[in-house]
């Protein structure tokens, strides 16, 4: 591999691990084969893990952090290629035999991943899942086995875990879902455990609660945790040091309280300060109102028997009142499941909903296709997941311009120039246009949503989780893309999050939801400095542990 070495091999970094490390990298190189060439992912990192340490590996998506992790058990597929050491518990496992490294994966060394519901299987139970794991690793079956998949559903906090055998993971809660893999990643007693971003997909609460669990195992069971995350707040929670990457090589690394109190590199320092600051722009008190609600319900049948007959509601929305003014943002918050999503939904008249809807003074709320169709380019949603929601066969000029058509917008004018237009409003390139979703970073892939969104001049916007699933430092261009689109403009915003500190940043008013209901609503300062509801006190404390109650 000596000619591909030239290319993975930048300056290595020095690391000094102690007799009690349980893993240690030694100038750890990883290339990936690409028509020809070797792309360098991880140039050059050193780092190591003493028994009951967290470290914490930090950086934005691309750094090269899950490659790094991934590789420590050599699950990065043929076309990587990787030089330096790994050596876990005095084994060296660069070039081990596959039988060893399938002894250490999931039986010794064990990972939790970001998202469960991709690393759960859709079509087994939770019993048949874990089951598979005791069985190879401990050869359990039968009531052995079962015993202890309930010990260990029990053990990551999952209620009646007995009953709950026979479910499949779309029938649990996010939070659920990750307690499960926490329990498949615990099941054979394992030295080590990777975190992978467990916690991004979370709300608040349940971010905390997975949080205060990892934290609680790792005592009980002794492990050792690498924890990666582009979460700065929740590294200084969970771990004992932390490593800064950039690029592919660590730039820092050190104890979490000195990296934290002294960041020496310009990284870290950019990392720390990527938070959305400052307040809302203050709006004028005759701005126009343009949406009201009132006693707005959403209320979804409950059906059973072959008749289908309505044995209940599922009240999704259960009265929500609200008045939005021109270029105002109101910020609704809550955790999953909470109805944030279906009162936009409603209120943009894509779901059935009970109650006026009113829009400049309109009840729409019994408006037909007709009078729809000219009310959706007023109101337009960007969603939380752009790459889910552009089309992976259109070109960027196209996905944007799709909406000239359909709703006349300046006919007269050239496509083309508009998407320019538009694309350098949102700080994007005019000339990559004819590139395809894929082409782009999520940051960028998120700017193009808002383009596509802006382009047809809306008075209104439903932004749906628009930053929850971007790096800290891309959230914090994407606040203060908003930010100037509605100064400009005088954009109205309905802005759904569960990030508190970006909904501090953007909102106007703020109202608190959960299960269906409205738990209290008023000036985003108010909300924020004297919550009137426990609920809101819990996902405020949540958002901020350091905040005083």
């Amino acid at each position: 591999m000596s000619a591909d070495a030239e290319i993975l091999s930048p300056p290595a970094q020095s690391a000094k691990p102690s007799s009690d490390a349980v893993l240690s990298l030694r100038d750890l190189r990883i290339g990936f084969r690409q028509d020809g060439q070797v792309v360098p992912a991880v140039k050059g990192v050193s780092f190591h893990i003493n028994r009951g340490e967290t470290v914490a590996l930090v950086g934005e998506s691309g750094s090269g952090k899950s490659v790094t992790a991934l590789s420590t058990v050599r699950l990065l597929g043929d076309s990587a290629m990787i030089e330096g050491s790994v050596i876990y518990e005095g084994r060296e496992l660069i070039n081990a035999p596959d039988k060893v490294l399938r002894d250490i994966r999931g039986n010794d060394i064990s990972f939790i991943f970001q998202e469960p519901m991709t690393s759960l299987n859709p079509l087994h139970t939770l019993e048949k899942q874990l089951s598979e794991s005791v069985a190879l690793h401990q050869g359990l079956t039968g009531t052995r086995a079962r015993a202890r998949i309930v010990e260990l559903l029990n053990r990551v906090g999952i209620r009646d875990p007995e009953t709950r055998l026979a479910d499949y993971p779309h029938q649990l809660s996010g939070g659920q879902r990750q307690r499960v893999m926490i329990a498949m990643a615990l099941a054979n007693g394992p030295d080590l455990l990777i975190a992978d971003e467990p916690t991004t997909a979370l709300d608040v609460t349940i971010q905390a609660q997975i949080l205060d669990l990892l934290a609680e195992l790792k005592e009980a069971e002794g492990l050792s945790l690498l924890f990666i995350s582009h979460d700065l707040g929740i590294v200084r929670r969970i771990a004992d040091r932390v490593c800064v990457m950039k690029d592919g090589e660590i730039v820092e690394q050190g104890p979490v309280e000195a990296i934290f109190a002294d960041p020496q590199h310009d990284y870290t320092k950019k990392l720390l300060g990527a938070e959305p600051t400052g307040f809302a722009d203050p709006i004028s008190s005759d701005a126009e109102v343009m949406v009201e609600t009132k006693d707005l319900k959403v209320w979804f049948p409950i059906q059973r028997g072959l008749l289908r007959r309505v044995v209940g509601h599922v009240k999704a929305v259960n009265g929500a009142s609200l008045t939005l003014r021109s270029g105002e943002t109101l910020g609704v918050v809550g955790e999953s499941g909470s109805g944030k999503t279906t009162l936009a939904m409603a209120i943009m008249r894509l779901i059935e909903s009970d109650g006026p809807i009113l829009y400049m003074g309109q009840d729409i709320a019994a408006w037909g296709g007709k009078q729809l169709r000219h009310l959706r380019r007023d109101m337009q949603i960007v969603f939380q997941d752009p790459y889910g929601s552009l089309s992976p066969r259109m070109t960027i000029e196209q996905i944007i311009a799709e909406g000239l058509g359909v709703h006349g917008v300046e006919p007269g004018r050239d496509p083309g120039e508009m998407v320019a237009e538009i694309m350098l409003e949102v700080g994007l390139n005019p000339k990559m246009m004819h590139r395809y979703p894929h082409e782009f970073s999520g940051g960028q892939r998120q700017r193009i949503a808002i383009a596509r969104a802006m382009i047809l001049r809306p008075k209104v916007v439903v932004l749906d989780e628009p930053t929850s699933a971007l790096d800290m430092t891309v959230q914090v261009q994407i606040v203060d893309l908003l930010r100037g689109l509605q100064r400009k403009y005088g954009l109205t915003f309905l802005f759904i999050s569960h990030d508190l500190r970006v909904v501090r940043a953007m909102s106007h008013q703020i109202m608190v939801m959960r299960a269906g209901e409205v738990m209290e609503q008023g000036p985003a300062a108010e909300i924020f400095d004297h919550p009137k509801t426990d609920y809101t006190r819990a996902l405020l404390k949540a958002a901020f542990p350091d905040r005083d109650q």
